[in-house]
């Protein structure tokens, strides 16, 4: 079993009899949501993910039917609506780095298709982390053109290395200003407060400021000038829906695209976290809890 926390890929150890889409030993994943209400405007949309009443969490929400706190991938087993889970067909040797996918992977995908970024579009994302990272290599593989913004010089050659179009450090001030104002969308996934207006001014017409990182302090006031005389749009995105992940993780697999992880043991995650907190991590750390730690009489239930 790999998890990152809110996420899980697993072979399923049961199913109960309503279950025809999976059979045990199937290799599936469980991402942000394990369930929701089902009857909002948005859940018959298929948009789980903004449910009026709230869906339930796989980390830190009560279960709908038990009242009990979900743990996550801290838990040594789940039991999940067939609903909310997830086909896997990433080869076995890759399944750690699709933990990820199932919450950084979607936030990406579900911004960059609701902005229909795709060939001949520029794209560009603020900061190279778990979010970042993926969003560069999906836009990339969806045919844009990526420029990453990141305030780290040390962060250069790891944008390149995802092929990364461009870079620019935006503590660099003239950097900065000879950006060419033609990007269609810039994803922003840093949640430290941070000016948003030097990116409104690179956007191109139309262009949009997608914001999915979640600063701790309101962001510095921004000029209507910029939104107004290019039609600019200043927006915000969630993770995406349980269809939305499945045609994420489809995409995924045919073009090979995975996060870049540091697989840890159940020992290491105390060092892992401390690690984290620093912003040390390339770029996610998953867990590997073993095939031991698994309790092979639970599974997936109510069909």
């Amino acid at each position: 079993m790999w998890v990152s926390t809110f996420c899980t890929v697993a072979s399923a150890t049961a199913t109960c009899k309503a279950v025809d889409a999976y059979t045990v030993g199937d290799i599936v994943g469980v991402g942000c949501m394990i369930d929701s209400c089902r009857q909002c405007d948005p859940c018959q949309r298929g948009e789980e993910q903004f449910c009026v009443e709230e869906f339930t969490s796989t980390y830190g929400s009560p279960d709908r039917t038990t009242g009990e706190i979900t743990l996550g991938g801290y838990a040594t087993d789940i039991v999940v609506d067939s609903a909310f889970v997830l086909p896997i067909s990433h080869p076995p040797d890759k399944l750690a780095g699709v933990a990820p996918l199932l919450c950084a992977g979607v936030t990406a995908w579900s911004a960059l298709r609701e902005w229909r970024i795709g060939p001949g579009r520029h794209f560009g994302v603020i900061g190279l982390g778990g979010v970042g990272h993926v969003a560069v290599k999906l836009a990339k593989a969806l045919g844009a053109r990526v420029t990453v913004f990141t305030s780290s010089p040390a962060k250069r050659a790891a944008a390149f290395a995802l092929d990364a179009d461009a870079v620019v450090i935006t503590s660099d001030t003239e950097a900065m200003a000879r950006c060419v104002p033609d990007l269609d969308m810039i994803l922003d996934t840093v949640s430290a407060p941070h000016d948003l207006e030097p990116f409104l001014r690179v956007l191109a017409i139309d262009g949009t400021l997608v914001m999915v990182g979640l600063p701790s302090e309101p962001a510095l006031s921004i000029s209507v000038y910029d939104l107004i005389f290019s039609r600019r749009r200043l927006a915000g995105s969630h993770i995406g829906s349980i269809a939305e992940t499945r045609a994420m993780l489809a995409f995924c697999a045919l073009h090979g695209v995975v996060a870049d992880v540091e697989l840890v043991g159940l020992t290491e995650v105390t060092a892992a976290f401390d690690r984290m907190e620093k912003g040390d991590v390339k770029y996610r750390f998953v867990i590997d809890v073993g095939v031991e730690a698994v309790n092979p009489g639970r599974g997936f239930e109510r069909g």
